[in-house]
């Protein structure tokens, strides 16, 4: 048997790569690299500009062509720095090194010393890991998150007057509207978001120990934490004063656990979604030529929310391990957050994919208003919650003298089918006021859905 060629080992970078490219622009070995090389870059333009150790500002000119190795990364730097860490055996020296080439490049030799000056391979790392995962967040996470929210928030609208029965503990209980039910997860997860939004990114930038020892013996009168924050900063972060060698990592622990959690909302709503469809209540809109199974024809199965729960558990499984092992560093560092940290893209890409599907999903499903209303025409005994209620305030105003109406009530509904004309007979019998008897004849399981289609406008 011959061998393959090389095949991506993870579906990701395979089967659904379409679906989670656009993450490998920043959480991907290359998207460090560039952002790696982006903080080197700044900190010499940052050290040239307060003119360290008797360096010039570098001119306009000078500053765009240096940024340009950031803009213009590509393939062949990819490579290079490939190539410069097969010889260093240490990714962020490459970085260094390939910087100094570039530098010698632009005749800028003069400041070649100012490279990674003062700097552990943390410092760099922690920063580059900080932009990586803002812009992924940002800039493709979050836009899918919402455009998630956005077709809920839609679809809740468009259903809110869709009454339906509800199912608490899988059994018939007070009907309630399919758009209110949707509107329920829209609210949850945008909740959710804005708490992802919030997220703080923060950075150190404070040596081999958090302490600038190697700073203050080379220039003792510089404000190094004043350099530092102002340099944190400058790259849209949060600036951490108080570090070992390491950026303690907790914001990463606080943003994976929000995540997880997003990740959770959606698998809920992706059984729910399953459930309607296994009841009849929505119809899956059948994709011209695909396949539903290969031997029932008719079939038209609810892939896309399976696929989705499955990329969720994945999801949540590696951010609930990055949250519970970034958190802890033995004494002033230890190295297992630099292979955790490589797998930040794999949890966000299993999300990104289940959120792809989950949106696909809701934009293939058609709700069978007649169904949700036959089912709710032979469960007529859920208006006993209503009777009973009824009754009770009836009791208090005055205008009943019936005992224990719950009891009432339960004697003649629990565990039974009760039809329209019994339980109008049923009213027609009670001892209350004239004007709750009318309300409740009027009644119907399909009428008694409360606020549910006002409640949407809570979104």
């Amino acid at each position: 048997m011959t061998s393959l060629p090389p095949q991506p080992l993870s579906p990701l970078d395979g089967r659904y790569r379409a679906a989670v490219e656009a993450l490998g622009e920043y959480l991907s070995e290359a998207g460090l690299n560039r952002a790696r090389v982006h903080v080197e870059v700044e900190w010499l333009i940052a050290q040239t500009d307060r003119g360290f150790f008797g360096s010039s500002p570098l001119s306009a000119e000078q500053k765009a062509q240096l940024r340009s190795v950031v803009t213009e990364f590509g393939q062949v730097d990819i490579d290079e720095l490939a190539s410069l860490e097969a010889t260093t055996r240490h990714d962020v020296k490459a970085v260094e090194y390939y910087v100094r080439r570039r530098l010698e490049l632009l005749g800028l030799d003069d400041i070649a010393e100012l490279t990674h000056f003062a700097c552990t391979s943390e410092d760099i790392n922690n920063l580059s890991y900080a932009i990586t995962v803002r812009d992924a967040v940002e800039r493709v996470w979050l836009p899918k998150y919402r455009g998630v929210i956005d077709a809920l928030s839609a679809l809740s609208v468009e259903l809110r007057d869709a009454a339906m029965l509800s199912r608490t503990h899988g059994q018939p209980a007070t009907p309630t509207t399919m758009g209110k039910e949707l509107a329920v997860f829209a609210y949850r997860l945008e909740r959710i978001a804005r708490q992802v939004e919030a997220t703080e990114y923060l950075g150190k930038f404070s040596g081999a120990t958090g302490t600038f020892s190697a700073h203050v013996v080379a220039a003792p009168d510089v404000a190094w934490p004043d350099v530092s924050r102002e340099f944190v900063e400058s790259l849209g972060l949060t600036w951490n004063p108080l570090t070992t060698q390491i950026e303690s990592h907790d914001w990463q622990a606080e943003l994976y656990a929000k995540v997880s959690h997003a990740n959770r909302v959606l698998h809920n709503l992706a059984t729910d979604i399953w459930t309607y469809i296994s009841l009849g209540y929505f119809r899956q809109i059948p994709a011209a030529g695909a396949t539903g199974s290969s031997t029932m024809p008719h079939k038209v199965n609810p892939i896309r929310f399976e696929n989705a729960e499955a990329n969720l558990e994945l999801s949540s499984a590696v951010l609930d391990s990055l949250a519970a092992t970034l958190v802890t560093s033995r004494l002033q560092r230890d190295l297992t957050d630099s292979s955790a940290q490589r797998n930040i893209g794999v949890g966000f890409g299993h999300s990104l994919l289940a959120l792809d599907n989950i949106e696909r999903g809701l934009g293939e499903i058609d709700l069978d208003r007649s169904l949700l209303l036959a089912d709710l025409d032979v469960n007529w005994e859920v208006l006993g919650e209503a009777i009973q209620t009824v009754i009770r305030a009836e009791v208090v105003a005055g205008r009943s003298t019936i005992a224990d109406p719950y009891a009432l009530l339960k004697e003649l509904t629990r565990g039974k089918r009760v039809g329209a004309a019994e339980l109008a007979a049923f009213v027609e019998g009670l001892e209350i006021g004239e004007d709750a008897k009318r309300r409740l004849l009027e009644l119907t399981p399909a009428t008694y859905t409360g606020l549910a289609s006002e409640l949407v406008d809570r979104l």
